[in-house]
C-alpha cells in the first residue's frame, strides 16, 4: 500500500512539473497581445476585419458572412465594452476539437453597456506563419 501511495504521489509531482514546464510566459504575453488587438476590432464593430485578422483555422471553420452575422446577433446587442479584466491565461498545446498546436486560452471578466457582467473567452494560436492570431471567441 505504501509503495502505491509513493508511486501515486510521484506521478502527481511529475505531472505538476511537466505542466509547469509547458507554461511559457513569453508565449502567453504574445497571445494576450494578439487577443487585445483583435478584441479592439470587435469592440469597434470592425467585424469583417476581425475575421480577416483571425487564424487560418478560424477562417476554415466559419465564413466571413457567418462570423459577421454571429457578432451582430450576439455581441452587438451588448453595447460598448465598458471594462475588461483578465481572469486567467493558460498556454496549452491541445484543445478539444482543434488540431494540436500552440494556444493561449484567456478569460476576461467584462462589462458592457447592456450587460453588467460577462466572461469572454478568447483563444489565440500560433498560426502557420509564426504569428499569433485568434482562433476562437466566446461570451457567456
Amino acid at each position: 500500500m505504501k509503495k502505491i501511495l509513493v508511486l501515486l504521489l510521484t506521478t502527481i509531482l511529475v505531472g505538476l512539473v511537466c505542466q509547469t514546464a509547458l507554461a511559457d510566459p513569453g508565449k502567453e504575453k504574445a497571445g494576450e497581445a494578439a487577443a487585445r488587438a483583435w478584441l479592439s476590432l470587435v469592440d469597434e464593430g470592425k467585424y469583417a476585419e476581425s475575421w480577416n485578422q483571425a487564424a487560418t483555422f478560424f477562417k476554415g471553420a466559419v465564413t466571413q458572412e457567418s462570423w459577421i452575422q454571429s457578432l451582430k446577433s450576439y455581441r452587438q446587442p451588448l453595447g460598448k465594452n465598458k471594462s475588461r479584466k483578465r481572469i486567467s491565461s493558460k498556454y496549452t498545446r491541445t484543445l478539444p476539437g482543434a488540431p494540436d498546436g500552440e494556444y493561449v486560452v484567456i478569460e476576461y471578466r467584462s462589462s458592457f453597456e447592456k450587460k453588467q457582467s460577462a466572461v469572454e473567452t478568447i483563444t489565440p494560436m500560433l498560426d502557420r506563419d509564426g504569428i499569433w492570431r485568434v482562433s476562437g471567441y466566446y461570451i457567456r
